[in-house]
């Protein structure tokens, strides 16, 4: 090829890592099949892989170091049918619609293609062209794609972007579906359960620690495929042989956050879980990986730093279990394991936080096993890229769903949009099709939303008639994981801004919050063109059992109770899984920035957060039973189905359940007044009190900390706060009253041989030009101050002013000095009195104390008509900024 070079290439002892790569890279696509030193040198293509960006590989390779035999074995194994880097993103343009020639895709490779290599290779075949089965190349174009496609036939997924402080293992971890042939029964306590003393590292042994973990400290700066560079350390101990049986720990995948394993006695060990990364809460998640197993041993795990106080854990709930072993030979998956479950509080060191620990039992089936352990059945980033992926690859699926990219995440990681609707026949079948938004892991440890997610998806994308239905009447928008980043790094509750996104969905951080924002401009626009009519956020609950939904109280009496029929309908198609006594549509000032709040505000009626407990049911024939994946996928299809009884023509289900849930109504509020003591006539006017106040509390999530700014803003607001404590010290203090009238005597009240016509104005007062006009102002001033001190006169003074037939100036500037003086000294120390001339001091004005909330909506006694009760507040001074 390069006979110039041939001598050199015979005369090389090491291989050249390029020449390397290239070849094991084109060998294994089939595009090249010669020996080493066939290809040319890598000295002279260097200089043709610099200057060409053609050259540059996108997707997991994304810079020169990360150019490594490890890194292109870890791409065969997840995408075997990935095309060459350059092909395929050059083929990738030309499917949006970017003029690439086929000849330029060859020419760009470094090595010579011959045609019949071309023509028999089905990688290089355009994207513009149309081939039949016998691959003959038919010259009609293919059928443009939409704009901004994200998915074509072959195209290489995504691989997760990490932080780049974050060190990841390469390898892949991937788990089976499996539903266990019989119900899993929650753990019955037995009240002699173990509490384990907490001994920490000072007493036990430190088995697996990680280190490079970010905290409230830091913050997100940067993102990279496979985390932190260079070599991945072994964290684990090291086995002295094959008689030692310590547990080998790790959790450097997907999901994964277990941080610390101490070693206290030869089968009983302590871990810490890694809190949210760039916060130092929100434990509660876990999932992490174990190997060196015995078996018929009993082990004890606790985990020593939980943070909420009430947790399903101390009422049956058991942690899940997947051996692999069990996996590839008797194909079982995650199922519930467990004995001896305690939750319990811990006793908190000086200064810190109580602390809560979850304590069990397991025996391992197999010796030398691996085995995770999880809080609930995981779903990962890439798990949604392989389901994404087969519904774009499916030529049925494909016609009704399109994936496209909805943003990118702080990370870099694509939020996916999905729009599923079957295709109109005419444009005002088109404009007639309401829309449904769904959306799921916006906390990324609710691992349930994404499996009721995926069971929506799958009925709705399956052939059933319903479906259709469905797609025929609807537009459904689809977000199946609105938080990629905690997902992948294994957050259960914050993305990577250190914030809670369900408390910002009325935020304007675009690039701090992207994928809320966008998700809430996505959902704006489409409010522009056409009716939404449901929302609904998919979450997990920690602390209750069953699935129901959090809603919104509608005050509109058009619509009264209408946002309740939805839940209702859904709780009789599944008796046994959802509880509708469990639902709560009331509506807190802390949850003003959830996305079922905001959405309300924006004019959807039925906007709800569906909880899915991590736990099981306590309903109908499931009772006492943990949930599988089998039950919430369930759920989709339940969701799909109340739809259309929802919007059933025959509006018969629909009142019948209003009717009903009036009489529920009646029998909560009839509950509520008999707690109070109360009697009221309820048939009259039962239907004026406030659902509010009917409703208990949604609150159990402890979010004060993802509230604010996002961590890496916190810097700029504490140097911008300093900047705003600097401007008030600079900026000229206001008087006192006091002091103003002092001021006001010294320039206008002046005797009347010093005032003459051509007297300055001083102090921002007009220029007295005549006695006259002195004594009418005065008159003025000192009628209006007298006016606001009414109640603060004597009964002499009153006497005074009765008797006098006119107002003697100096009179007036003696008794307004007086009475000031008086005022000044009567004021409460710590309050400094306002010195704005227009303030009214009129105790009638000044705002009531709020009263206590009642159930009845009649006025508070003391309120009505003139006799109003009002509280006098001090003034304050006012700052302003320009």
């Amino acid at each position: 090829m390069f006979p110039a070079l041939e001598a050199e290439l015979k005369q090389e002892t090491l291989p050249d890592p390029y020449e390397d790569f290239m070849r094991y890279h084109l060998q294994y696509y089939g595009y090249y099949k010669a020996q080493r030193g066939s290809l040319p040198n890598s000295a002279m293509h260097q200089h043709v892989w610099k200057n060409n960006p053609r050259y540059l590989l996108s997707g997991s390779f994304g810079k020169r170091e990360d150019l490594t035999p490890d890194r292109l074995q870890k791409e065969k194994r997840l995408w075997p049918t990935c095309l060459p880097s350059t092909v395929h993103r050059q083929m990738g343009a030309m499917s949006r619609g970017i003029n690439f020639s086929l000849s330029e895709t060859v020419h760009s490779l470094p090595f010579p293609l011959t045609d019949s290599l071309m023509l028999s290779s089905p990688f290089v075949k355009s994207r513009q062209l149309l081939y039949d089965d016998t691959g003959e190349v038919n010259p009609r174009l293919r059928e443009p794609q939409d704009l901004f496609a994200f998915f074509s036939g072959n195209t290489l997924l995504q691989a997760p972007r990490w932080p780049v402080e974050c060190e990841v293992i390469k390898e892949s971890i991937h788990h089976i579906e499996w539903v266990p042939p019989q119900p899993e029964y929650f753990y019955q306590p037995t009240g002699n359960e173990k509490i384990p003393e907490i001994v920490g590292e000072e007493k036990g042994t430190i088995v697996y620690q990680l280190d490079s973990v970010p905290t409230e400290d830091s913050y997100f700066t940067s993102s990279r495929v496979g985390g932190k560079r260079g070599i991945i350390k072994e964290l684990s101990v090291s086995l002295q042989g094959p008689e030692d049986n310590t547990l080998l720990f790790e959790s450097r995948f997907e999901s994964g956050n277990l941080q610390k394993a101490v070693r206290v006695n030869t089968y009983e060990y302590e871990l810490t879980l890694r809190t949210d990364l760039y916060t130092n809460k929100h434990t509660q998640w876990f999932y992490f990986r174990v190997q060196n197993t015995r078996k018929d041993v009993t082990y004890r795990f606790t985990i020593v730093n939980l943070l909420k106080p009430k947790s399903l854990y101390a009422v049956g709930m058991k942690p899940l279990m997947y051996s692999q072993l069990d996996a590839s030979t008797r194909s079982i998956g995650w199922r519930r394991e467990g004995n001896e479950i305690k939750y319990y509080r811990s006793s908190p060191g000086d200064g810190q936080q109580p602390s809560y620990c979850l304590t069990w039992t397991i025996r391992f089936p197999h010796d030398q096993d691996t085995c995770f352990f999880a809080h609930f059945y995981p779903y990962t980033y890439t798990d949604l890229q392989c389901f994404l992926l087969s519904v774009a690859n499916s030529p049925i699926k494909s016609q009704f769903c399109k994936v496209r990219t909805l943003c990118r995440s702080l990370a870099g990681n694509t939020v996916y949009l999905l729009t599923i609707t079957n295709p109109a026949r005419t444009p005002q079948e088109a404009a007639a099709k309401k829309a449904v938004v769904l959306t799921a892991r916006v906390h990324p440890g609710e691992s349930n939303g994404s499996w009721i997610m995926k069971g929506f998806l799958d009925f709705i994308l399956s052939n059933s008639p319903d479906a259709q239905l469905l797609r025929d009447i609807f537009i459904f928008k689809v977000v199946p994981m609105l938080n990629p980043d905690g997902v992948i790094v294994g957050n259960y509750r914050c993305s990577l801004a250190g914030r809670d996104l369900n408390r910002h969905y009325k935020t304007i951080l675009k690039e701090s919050f992207p994928c809320i924002w966008h998700t809430r401009n996505m959902i704006k626009r489409l409010l522009e063109e056409r009716e939404v009519l449901l929302y609904c956020d998919f979450h997990g609950h920690s602390r209750k059992n069953n699935i129901f939904l959090y809603g919104c109280n509608n005050t509109n009496r058009q619509f009264w109770l209408h946002e309740r029929v939805f839940p209702l309908m859904l709780s009789k198609n599944a008796p046994d899984k959802f509880s509708f006594h469990s639902c709560n549509f009331k509506v807190q000032k802390c949850k003003e920035g959830t996305g079922r709040v905001v959405m309300w505000r924006m004019g959807i009626l039925n906007s709800y957060t569906m909880e899915s407990t991590f736990g099981g049911s306590t309903l109908g024939n499931k009772r006492d039973t943990h949930f599988t994946t089998e039950d919430l996928k369930s759920l989709g299809y339940h969701v799909c189905d109340t739809l259309l009884d929802f919007c059933d023509p025959d509006r018969t289900k629909f009142m019948q359940c209003l009717a009903e849930l009036k009489e529920l109504l009646q029998q909560e509020i009839h509950k509520k007044f008999k707690e109070l003591g109360q009697d009221m006539d309820l048939e009259r006017s039962w239907s004026d009190i406030s659902l509010s106040d009917v409703e208990s509390s949604t609150s159990g999530s402890d979010s004060s900390l993802s509230d604010g700014l996002p961590a890496h803003l916190l810097n700029i607001a504490n140097e911008l706060n300093q900047k705003k404590i600097m401007y008030k010290k600079k900026k000229k203090p206001l008087k006192s009253r006091k002091q103003r009238n002092k001021q006001y005597q010294k320039n206008t009240l002046m005797p009347d041989s010093e005032i003459t016509e051509d007297t300055p104005e001083r102090a921002g007062f007009p220029s007295l030009q005549k006695h006259p006009a002195f004594f009418r102002t005065s008159e003025n001033a000192s009628s209006s101050v007298i006016k606001n001190e009414k109640p603060r006169l004597n009964k002499s003074q009153f006497n005074r002013r009765g008797k006098s037939t006119s107002l003697d100036p100096t009179h007036m500037t003696t008794l307004i000095l007086t009475k000031n003086k008086d005022r000044t000294q009567k004021e409460k120390p710590g309050f400094t009195v306002s010195c704005d001339p227009k303030r009214s001091t009129n105790p009638s004005q000044e705002p009531a104390p709020p009263s206590k909330p009642s159930w009845s909506r009649s006025r508070c006694p003391g309120t009505q008509g003139s006799h109003r009760t009002a509280v006098a507040y001090p003034s304050l001074h006012i700052y302003t900024y320009p």
